[in-house]
């Protein structure tokens, strides 16, 4: 299965169905960006830290703020939505492509 997030100003959006199938029972993510690729990787032990997975409506939709992760590469006003989305095993993360423009 794939997905489609937003991105708002250093805050990840994810649906719910999107946060269901890779993030269900995960309070918190680790949010990265590697190259031209965002990786959200779910934290299942709470003091490993990462970033809260916060409910952000009745409907599931949840949200990370990683407003330092993008603000460190110039992205922290950078507003995008409905970006493609894909679990990777390998990675065992959710990526999702950043546009090469926008990397700096």
């Amino acid at each position: 299965m794939s997905g489609t997030i937003d991105v708002v100003r250093g805050a990840v959006h994810v649906p719910a169905l999107v946060a269901r199938t890779y993030f269900s029972g995960v309070d918190a993510v680790a949010v990265l960006i590697d190259g031209a690729v965002l990786r959200i990787l779910p934290i299942h032990h709470a003091a490993a830290g990462g970033c809260l997975l916060k409910q952000r409506n009745a409907a599931g939709d949840r949200v990370a703020a990683a407003f330092d992760v993008f603000e460190s590469r110039g992205l922290g006003n950078w507003e995008a939505f409905a970006l493609p989305a894909r679990w990777s095993a390998e990675d065992a993360a959710l990526l999702v492509e950043i546009p090469e423009a926008l990397i700096t």
